[in-house]
């Protein structure tokens, strides 16, 4: 699935990709400020989360609790600098837990992601316009 968008039809978007039936394990492929926190936000909202979310870029991962009590794991691995502390954080254990896991930057952890899984790629296109591409 392909979609052009600009980030105020981030929640119609966001509907879309859960109605695509996506893995529970989702990476997030995008430049800096491409939009992918805002997008796990929605998400996240769609998914029935109603307290704040932000982006775990100094804590590395956020839980999030949707109201019927399923989790939500938010990975922010930019900041790691190898593969190493993300074992060391019980990363592989996140990834079997069953629960959604949204993870940005998955490229600094790739000998961990799990074979099933889904990814949202996302492009910033001129005047405010983003690209997503899901699969």
């Amino acid at each position: 699935m392909n979609i052009t968008f600009s980030l105020d039809e981030i929640h119609q978007v966001a509907q879309k990709i859960l109605e695509q039936n996506p893995r529970k394990i989702i990476l997030f492929y995008g430049e800096m400020g491409a939009g992918k926190t805002t997008l796990i936000k929605a998400l996240s909202k769609k998914l029935g989360v109603d307290n704040a979310t932000s982006s775990p870029t100094f804590s590395l991962v956020n839980e999030y609790e949707t109201d019927n009590d399923d989790l939500i794991y938010h990975f922010d691995m930019y900041r790691l600098k190898n593969e190493n502390e993300a074992y060391d954080m019980g990363m592989d254990e996140y990834l079997y837990s069953g629960h959604w896991c949204f993870i940005e930057w998955p490229e600094k952890i790739p000998t961990l992601i799990p074979h099933e899984h889904s990814v949202i790629k996302i492009k910033t296109l001129p005047n405010d316009q983003r690209e997503l591409e899901f699969r």
